[in-house]
């Protein structure tokens, strides 16, 4: 488990393992697109389907891939489908479109995984020597969103360093992902045995598959039952025994 086996580096996914959307987030980002952009008169139910279409469609293609499709794309993606292919994209400001989202995102806040996951994160930094990190596949929004997310809802501060798919344009399993993670640790002075590293996440494939493929521990928390907050107790209880 993570203390008794003394890791170095914890490396950690993002979402739906230590961040999950905001509901009303997405509510309001579809009412925006249905508002705006739904020039084929499409239901608020239709759009928000695109929405979920396209979420899925680009996250089974880049974990399939190994590389990146852009949020711009997606959301461009979203239109299309909105409107039969009619959505005049080219008219389209992308990097307006996106400052949109982004100002919608921080009115309705990611939100922490569970209420345990901060205090999670706290005891980890607290009482081990390892590094913590972020190696993270992205969809609708940008790293760089990312970023400040993870300061506006105090995560940032048990963190190390941060590596997002749309920044280098590879997306796990891809292993050069994971091998990117080991170079940004040693630009970081940070010197780690590649068997004292674990990646902690929520998919069998992106996360475990990815990780076990270039050598790297894993653990899988949050979609099969088990929880950071279990890996933590398990350790702490067995330091004790």
């Amino acid at each position: 488990m993570l203390l008794n086996q003394n890791y170095q580096h914890l490396s950690f996914d993002l979402w739906l393992t230590l961040i999950r959307s905001n509901p009303d987030f997405k509510k309001k980002r579809a009412a925006h697109f249905h508002q705006h952009f739904n020039y084929n008169n499409c239901t608020l139910e239709q759009v928000e389907h695109a929405f979920r279409q396209v979420d899925v469609m680009c996250n089974l293609i880049n974990e399939k891939t190994g590389k990146n499709i852009d949020a711009d794309e997606m959301y461009l993606m979203v239109l299309s489908m909105m409107n039969n292919a009619n959505a005049k994209v080219w008219q389209i400001n992308v990097n307006a479109l996106y400052a949109d989202m982004e100002a919608l995102l921080f009115q309705n806040l990611p939100l922490p995984y569970s209420a345990e996951t901060l205090n999670a994160l706290a005891y980890l930094k607290q009482n081990t020597n390892a590094t913590i990190g972020i190696l993270s596949n992205t969809g609708f929004i940008k790293g760089v969103t990312l970023r400040k997310v993870l300061n506006q809802i105090g995560i940032d501060r048990y963190i190390d360093v941060q590596l997002y798919s749309d920044e280098v344009g590879m997306s796990k399993p891809n292993t050069g992902f994971f091998k990117m993670m080991l170079e940004q640790l040693k630009q970081h002075h940070i010197q780690v045995d590649l068997d004292r590293i674990i990646h902690i996440g929520d998919n069998p494939i992106a996360d475990v598959g990815g990780a076990n493929t270039v050598g790297i521990r894993s653990q899988l928390i949050n979609s099969n039952h088990i929880y950071l907050t279990d890996i933590i107790d398990n350790a702490h209880h067995l330091l004790l025994t």
